[in-house]
């Protein structure tokens, strides 16, 4: 728990020295302009592990879409997710937002999920790092889980996009 606290610190300290709140107009993100839609990669407890679809309106608000499957032998594994974000701040090269999200797990054979807490909901903050020089988009996340058997775990989540300006 201490690890994660410290984690979280550093994580406001960093965005705080790269983002502003109120952003002079020729340093706003193409994020803050117009509606922009991204489809990448995403892995995390709560987002899923899968090919993820991200749509961000025009400023603060974004919703994430993940889902991935996977049959090995006579099992099925698989996850669906949707996770909202808004943002805090963001610049030109950083965002920094906060996100909720639920996602529903699957594994084990036809008709019998062997997880014992298929169900999570997760809420916490994250930070997006922009390339200037492509449309290719980091994001990592902190969200503290609730597993659907009563556990409660801050995890982290990563994702890359690439956005269609």
């Amino acid at each position: 728990m201490k690890t994660c606290i410290i984690i979280i610190v550093m994580l406001l300290i960093v965005f705080q020295c790269s983002a502003q709140v109120s952003v002079p107009r020729e340093n706003q993100s193409a994020l803050s302009e117009r509606s922009v839609y991204g489809v990448g990669f995403s892995a995390g407890l709560v987002s899923g592990f899968g090919l993820s679809f991200r749509h961000h309106f025009p400023y603060e608000f974004s919703y994430q879409l993940v889902g991935g499957i996977i049959s090995v032998d006579r099992n099925l594994h698989y996850n669906l997710s949707i996770e909202a974000q808004y943002d805090l701040a963001h610049s030109a090269a950083t965002r920094f937002f906060a996100g909720g999200g639920v996602g529903f797990f699957y594994s084990g054979e036809s008709g019998h999920n062997n997880l014992s807490a298929p169900l999570r909901v997760g809420v916490g903050i994250g930070g997006e790092w922009v390339n200037i020089f492509s449309p290719v988009h980091l994001t990592g996340e902190i969200l503290f889980t609730y597993f659907s058997d009563g556990t409660v775990l801050p995890l982290p989540q990563a994702s890359v996009h690439y956005y269609f300006f």
